[in-house]
């Protein structure tokens, strides 16, 4: 099958937080938003016409979620990851935002320590603070333009009696899949010190060729207190539908889950979510396929195009995920001033490595899940402005 992701679609006027919101966020409209982690494609033809089709019934009551939405992240999981998940541990959540919110409620209590890993998605600090727990770094080590845990220094957070490690996998924004090595590690540190992890692997599908994603989940053993949050929403560019699911075989801890929703009393039974959760799972194969072909292309044109042009800006290239992590340190810009350059300078908008904690500081992330032509004019406007300034 064809699928055209160079189509132009736009989004202009259809309140997106990405497009609708520069004024907002960047103080103009006059950027290219390559910022908020939605993609610019349309979504697979599956989810259109399964929406299509419930539209055309005129009725959007209070809904039940089906057992064949059960069933489908079951098989899509079997197929894709080869994990085997039961029905049982299968818990529907509003998103896996509220999910990091209700873990952490669920499993420490209140000046109790949550280790998260910097740099890292924001939502992961605010989920620790806004809770009243103890926020402990546990930041990532770049070695060789390429990031690892720092194993030590987690197994010593562990030990000094932190409850919950919130995981990211893959790694937003560094764009690190971990390996069945480094994931055994960490389960061997929470087996030692009773220590629960809530693994975001959201973006557990958007994997570049030679990458295999192990789900943490997997490698559990009985006993072993793994939560696993998952979503088609980035794999096929639905997140304004949040609907989200946890893999959790533990008993105690799916009720504890179950609890922390109900306390908030929040659920998402939306029809339209449920309808296309389930069609993205049943029949996205093959537009998943061609989408991570084509971000590869983007994203090795990108890679080349700073090596050979823009030498000051060094590109971490992910493994996964289509966000590219950007170290602008040779700039020799404040943070401040590195923001106000892509956006006043070169008219781009990106993340702020500042939001994603310990290690961000220098940094910016773009996102290229667009037309490749997009992120083409967004490089050259990157290279003309770094020709202009003062080496």
């Amino acid at each position: 099958m064809a699928f055209n992701f160079d189509q132009i679609i736009a989004r202009e006027n259809t309140h997106s937080v990405k497009f609708d919101g520069r004024q907002q966020y960047f103080g103009t409209t006059d950027v290219s938003p390559l910022w908020v982690a939605d993609m610019d494609f349309a979504v697979p033809e599956c989810v259109v016409q399964a929406l299509q089709a419930r539209i055309a019934h005129p009725v959007f009551g209070y809904s039940l979620y089906p057992e064949s939405l059960y069933q489908s992240i079951i098989d899509w999981f079997q197929r894709r990851h080869q994990w085997e998940i039961k029905r049982e541990w299968i818990v529907l959540a509003p998103g896996v935002v509220p999910s990091l919110f209700a873990a952490v409620q669920a499993f420490a209590q209140e000046g109790e320590g949550v280790i998260v890993q910097p740099p890292v998605y924001f939502p992961f600090f605010s989920a620790v603070t806004t809770n009243n727990r103890q926020l402990v770094n546990n930041p990532l080590r770049e070695v060789k333009g390429r990031y690892e845990m720092d194993v030590d220094h987690l197994e010593s957070c562990a030990k000094n009696g932190a409850k919950l490690l919130l995981l990211c996998t893959p790694h937003n924004p560094v764009g690190r899949v971990w390996t069945e090595p480094e994931l055994q590690q960490v389960l061997q540190i929470a087996r030692r010190y009773d220590l629960t992890i809530l693994s975001d692997d959201i973006h557990c599908d958007l994997l570049f060729s030679g990458v295999k994603h192990t789900m943490l989940g997997r490698l559990a053993q009985p006993g072993d207190k793994i939560i696993t949050a998952i979503a088609p929403n980035k794999s096929f560019n639905i997140p304004g539908l949040g609907l989200s699911a946890l893999v959790i075989p533990d008993e105690q801890q799916c009720t504890a889950m179950k609890r922390a929703f109900e306390a908030l009393h929040v659920g998402n039974y939306n029809p339209l979510s449920i309808t296309a959760f389930e069609a993205a799972y049943r029949g996205g194969d093959a537009w998943l396929d061609a989408l991570m072909a084509y971000l590869e292309t983007t994203r090795d044109f990108a890679a080349d195009f700073m090596a050979r042009e823009i030498p000051r800006i060094r590109m971490i290239k992910p493994e996964a995920t289509y966000l590219l992590w950007l170290d602008c340190r040779r700039l020799g810009l404040s943070d401040a001033a590195l923001r106000d350059f892509f956006v006043k300078t070169c008219k781009v908008g990106m993340n702020p490595g500042t939001v994603f904690g310990e290690g961000g500081s220098g940094f910016m992330r773009m996102n290229i899940g667009t037309r490749k032509d997009v992120i083409v004019q967004a490089l050259e406007a990157i290279r003309s402005a770094c020709e202009r300034m003062p080496i």
